[in-house]
């Protein structure tokens, strides 16, 4: 079995101008510039047979040419109780919402059964350990909610495997798809 999903990179300048937000925060795991991307679909454990199938699906799902996306504004995943993700997002763009779909649409043709949940788009900056002060994580969105990235180029995306491991996941670039 491999855990899969797909997404877009995030070029060196703007993961390192996202680098320099992510201090000032206690409990935050905070995730290394290799870490940064954003998820266009995540298809979970898959057998290999499945994973090779779902690879030359995606084939289908890479048009419509190249296209921007632009990072603003910073937030948290969680409940009224407890945040557990910190996040960069994305202004909304139907192109980045139609890929993304067209990456779900190749998953059900191969045959992968996905979680139903709106898509979110986002750069996941930080996950938060159950005790991080919610005080905290207001003052740190209230201080970085102005970020603003300039035209992050897509020109591609990519499929990739993920090894959970003890210092987070692991991400391997497994095939990239030219749009």
């Amino acid at each position: 079995m491999i855990r899969l999903f797909t997404a877009l990179s995030i070029p060196w300048d703007v993961a390192e101008t996202l680098k320099r937000r992510q201090s000032g925060l206690p409990g935050a795991k905070w995730r290394s510039e290799e870490q940064l991307h954003v998820t266009l679909a995540f298809y979970g454990e898959v057998s290999e047979r499945t994973a090779d199938d779902l690879a030359a699906e995606l084939g289908r799902a890479a048009t419509g040419g190249a296209f921007e996306i632009e990072l603003a504004g910073v937030g948290a995943f969680g409940d009224a109780h407890r945040s557990h993700t910190l996040w960069a997002g994305v202004q909304p763009s139907e192109r980045l919402n139609v890929l993304a779909g067209r990456c779900r649409t190749a998953a059900e043709r191969a045959g992968v059964v996905m979680e139903r949940r709106d898509y979110r788009p986002h750069v996941t900056l930080a996950y938060l350990k159950p005790q991080t002060n919610p005080d905290r994580i207001g003052a740190w969105i209230t201080g970085h909610n102005l970020l603003h990235s300039p035209p992050i180029r897509v020109d591609r995306f990519g499929l990739y495997s993920s090894v959970l491991t003890s210092d987070g996941s692991q991400y391997q670039l497994e095939r990239e798809y030219l749009l």
